[in-house]
């Protein structure tokens, strides 16, 4: 569990210590909607900002724009389940009070059923 949160808190820092291009911020409602990108101009992370914290759900890529990870933040805290990509494998992240609760691995590299 603990490498798992280091790994997430390294995918999230990087992104956004690591920006070189400008990021897009835009008014959407009450929320600002952020958008971030990686040196070669690919979007890195998008999601929405309220009063001043991560809020809603934000959505990270590669520099390729393969997306990696997905989930919610609610007033600045990781929130309900985040899923993460890692090669042919999901894995399925629940957070409760912005701490990992329980996390499910998902390969989608082995055969289930063959249809013949």
């Amino acid at each position: 569990m603990k490498t798992v949160t280091i790994a997430l808190a390294l995918i999230f820092s990087v992104a956004m210590t690591a920006q070189q291009v400008e990021p897009k911020i835009e008014k959407n409602g009450n929320d600002l909607k952020g958008t971030y990108f990686h040196e070669n101009g690919i979007i890195a992370q998008t999601g929405f900002f309220r009063d001043g914290k991560l809020h809603g759900e934000w959505k990270m890529f590669d520099e390729s724009g393969k997306k990696i990870a997905m989930g919610e933040y609610v007033n600045g805290k990781k929130a309900g389940k985040w899923f993460f990509w890692e090669g042919e494998a999901l894995k399925e992240v629940d957070y409760t009070n912005n701490k990992i609760a329980n996390v499910t691995t998902w390969n989608n590299g082995k055969t289930v059923a063959i249809n013949k």
